[in-house]
This record gives C-alpha cells, sequence and structure tokens, in this order.
C-alpha cells in the first residue's frame, strides 16, 4: 500500500483544497464562495443557460446547483425563469448587479495564475493533463 503523500488522488485532493484557500480571501471580498463564483464564470462566459446546462458544465447535478442558483438569487445576482419552450426548464440569467461582479472579480483569474507559480505554457500543460485525467476516470477514454 502506497503512503498518502505518494497517492496521486491525495495530491489532486490536496491541490484542490490550496486552491480554495487560495481563492478564499478573495471571494470573501466579494461575498461569494467557491462554487457560487463557478456558477458566475459560466454565466459570465455565456448568459441565459438552463440549470441542467450549468450542471453538465460544472459536472454538478441539479440538486447541487439549484441551491447555490436560489442564493445568488436571493442576493440579486441571478434571476431564474422557466423556459418558454420546455417549462420543465428552468433558465439562470445575469441581473444588472451579477453582470457588474464580474468586473471586480476580473483580478481573482489572474492572481491565481501568478499563486500557481507557472508559466503560461505549464498551467496549460497542466490544465490539459488534469481534464484528460478526469475523462479517463470518468470512462470517456
Amino acid at each position: 500500500m502506497p503512503k498518502i503523500d505518494q497517492m496521486l488522488c491525495f495530491a489532486v485532493y490536496s491541490a484542490g483544497h490550496a486552491f480554495t484557500r487560495f481563492y478564499k480571501p478573495r471571494l470573501d471580498a466579494l461575498d461569494l464562495t467557491y462554487p457560487q463564483y463557478l456558477v458566475l464564470l459560466v454565466l459570465w462566459e455565456k448568459d441565459d443557460i438552463t440549470v441542467k446546462g450549468l450542471g453538465d458544465q460544472l459536472f454538478l447535478d441539479s440538486g447541487t446547483i439549484t441551491p447555490l442558483v436560489k442564493r445568488l438569487e436571493a442576493r440579486g445576482l441571478v434571476a431564474r425563469r422557466r423556459d418558454e419552450d420546455d417549462e420543465r426548464q428552468v433558465r439562470i440569467t445575469l441581473t444588472e448587479a451579477g453582470r457588474a461582479l464580474e468586473a471586480k472579480a476580473m483580478s481573482i483569474p489572474l492572481a491565481a495564475a501568478g499563486g500557481t507559480g507557472l508559466t503560461e505554457a505549464g498551467a496549460e500543460s497542466l490544465r490539459r493533463e488534469l481534464l484528460a485525467l478526469r475523462s479517463r476516470l470518468d470512462g470517456g477514454d
């Protein structure tokens, strides 16, 4: 049995926690949690998306996405509405306040990139490796 500090799964897990700790003070300044920030990142990229589409992009189920969206809605950052073509679908859109928050959050990815100590090419290579790893573990490769 390998020691815990020799296990790839623990390295990925602990690096994820390190990222969360890195992001926390920056997101606290915006009164956001990391999962809420991820929801907003998706919406800043493509506004007006279904809960299912949001979950697909974040690899989360609707039972996890819905409470996140409800908290963002309570803060006035997003709005929910039934899809006009398919009443079973709920669409999420940014409000003006949600769009305005993007400008305040723009420095966060730059800080994270600098915090890794990786070059742009190194960061891209690691990102591609992690995406490939996720795909293989999900049975997609």
